[in-house]
């Protein structure tokens, strides 16, 4: 199993990147995926998820920014986030469980900064 997170970057307050996540050794069609962020100092928490009939679910710091997305024909996972804020800074994961086991992407660094 291989998640591969990509487009992280840096972006001034106020505008967007578009993450994703490509996925390979999972019956990815079937899976919730999620991504989770984890900013300096602070603990990994759960930003968005999405289920195998493409059921979102975000949190509230980035409901209404940030869209879940994915793509089961090519196996990846999207985050488009809008609107980004300073506090928007981190490592963000994506993760999936899969047979009982959960799986990480290597992370992709977002920096929200003038």
């Amino acid at each position: 199993v291989q998640l591969q997170a990509y487009g992280g970057g840096l972006v001034q307050p106020g505008g967007s990147l578009r993450l994703s996540c490509a996925a390979s050794g999972i019956n990815f069609r079937l899976r919730v995926l999620s991504w989770y962020r984890q900013a300096p100092g602070k603990e990994r928490e759960l930003v968005a998820s999405i289920t195998a009939a493409g059921r979102p679910n975000y949190a509230d710091s980035v409901e209404g920014r940030f869209t879940i997305s994915r793509d089961n024909s090519k196996n990846i996972l999207y985050l488009q986030m809008n609107t980004l804020e300073p506090e928007d800074t981190a490592v963000y994961y994506c993760y999936t469980l899969d047979r009982g086991s959960g799986y990480w992407g290597q992370g992709t660094l977002v920096t929200v900064s003038s």
